[in-house]
C-alpha cells in the first residue's frame, strides 16, 4: 500500500480568522456600549419625568387648598396696596419656605402636599367672565371679589408654579 501525503495547509495562514474575530468583538462592545449609554441616557430622562409630574401635583394640591382657604364668605385679606404688591409674585420660582415676602407682600403658607401657596386680594368687579372674555361691562348689580392663587411645588431639581384667580361672591 502506497501512503499518500496531504499537503499541509497550515504554513499558509497567516491570523486572517483572529483579525476577523476581533473585529466582530470590537463591533459587539461598541454596540454593547452604545446600548447602555442609550438605557442610562432613557433612565435619567424617565427620573426627570416623575420629577416633574410629583412637582405639578404638589403645586396642584397647594392650589385647591388655598381655593379652599378663599372659599368661606368668613375669609378676608387686605387689598393689595401698590401695583408691585398686587402683581404675581416673582419669587414664587424660588421658594423654599413658609412666610411673608418683604417685597411682594405675599404670605406663603405651607400646604399639606408638601407645597406653598399664597393668596393676594387683586380687587373687586362687577362681571369676573368681562376679564376671561374680553366683552364690554354690564352692571349686574353683584360685585365679585378676586383672589390671586399662586402655589409652588418642589420635587428635585423640578419646580412648577400655577395660578387661578378665584372669583368670590
Amino acid at each position: 500500500m502506497k501512503s499518500t501525503r496531504i499537503p499541509s495547509r497550515r504554513s499558509h495562514q497567516r491570523g486572517v480568522t483572529l483579525i476577523v474575530c476581533l473585529v466582530f468583538l470590537l463591533l459587539l462592545t461598541l454596540i454593547g456600549v452604545s446600548s447602555m449609554q442609550n438605557a442610562n441616557l432613557q433612565e435619567k430622562m424617565a427620573g426627570s419625568v416623575k420629577l416633574r409630574n410629583e412637582s405639578f401635583q404638589m403645586a396642584e394640591s397647594a392650589l385647591r387648598q388655598g381655593e379652599n382657604t378663599v372659599a368661606p364668605s368668613a375669609y378676608t385679606i387686605a387689598v393689595c396696596s401698590s401695583l408691585a404688591r398686587c402683581a404675581p409674585p416673582a419669587e414664587a420660582n424660588t421658594i423654599v419656605a413658609a412666610g411673608t415676602n418683604a417685597t411682594s407682600g405675599v404670605t406663603w403658607v405651607a400646604g399639606d402636599g408638601g407645597g406653598f401657596y399664597g393668596i393676594q386680594f387683586i380687587g373687586t368687579t362687577i362681571d369676573p367672565m368681562v376679564l376671561a372674555s374680553g366683552a364690554p361691562v354690564t352692571d349686574s348689580g353683584t360685585s365679585y371679589l378676586l383672589y390671586r392663587i399662586t402655589a409652588v411645588g418642589t420635587r428635585g431639581t423640578s419646580t412648577t408654579v400655577l395660578e387661578s384667580v378665584y372669583a368670590k361672591k
